[in-house]
């Protein structure tokens, strides 16, 4: 079995997680506008199609030139189930806090705990760490430009996240925030 079909498996079960758990999450208070989902939601869309959906619509050669040695390619499938593990371990506790888009639950919760003591967007870190690690077992130029295409989104929705969690919680989050990274854990 191939390493970049092991590496699919693993996004298989994170996206049957995902929607399992999906219908068990509070009622949503506030969400965020559509404008600022467009400013994220393009951008992970496009990166993960680019890593996992290439076949929808050809590409253009170049890239699927292959650019990673091959002596590389084995631990992306380490990094993709660490990643996938982290993220889901993260939406664990996350539990019903939790949403697609960036919300504010109703009896919402300021989660600390977990995998949430090091960073405070570890769904996120998850994530780009599993799409690093299927980019590197994919080995080719859509792979590397998939990756900066999620982080970026993602870094942008943390923003706004932070911005709805510090008009929730206040000083809480920004203590919080002092403490923990965002989506990079702090040193």
């Amino acid at each position: 079995m191939s390493g970049l079909l092991i590496s699919d498996y693993f996004w298989m079960v994170f996206a049957a997680v995902w929607v399992i758990w999906a219908l068990r999450t509070k009622r949503v208070r506030s969400r965020e506008d559509i404008g600022q989902r467009l400013s994220h939601r393009p951008l992970t869309i496009a990166g993960f199609w680019l890593l996992l959906f290439p076949f929808l619509v050809p590409l253009p050669g170049w890239f699927q030139k292959e650019i990673i040695p091959s002596w590389l390619k084995g631990t992306g499938i380490l990094l993709s189930a660490i990643g996938i593990g982290f993220a889901i371990w993260a939406r664990i506790y996350l539990g019903g806090n939790w949403s697609s888009s960036v919300t504010v639950k109703v009896e919402h919760q300021l989660i600390r705990s977990g995998p949430y003591r090091w960073v405070r967007h570890p769904i996120y870190t998850g994530m780009v760490l599993a799409a690093l690690g299927t980019a590197l077992e994919l080995g080719e130029v859509r792979g590397l430009i998939a990756v900066p295409l999620i982080y970026l989104g993602f870094k942008i929705k943390s923003k706004i996240e932070e911005r709805m969690m510090r008009r929730t919680f206040g000083a809480q989050y920004d203590d919080y925030s002092a403490m923990t990274g965002g989506i990079v854990p702090r040193i």
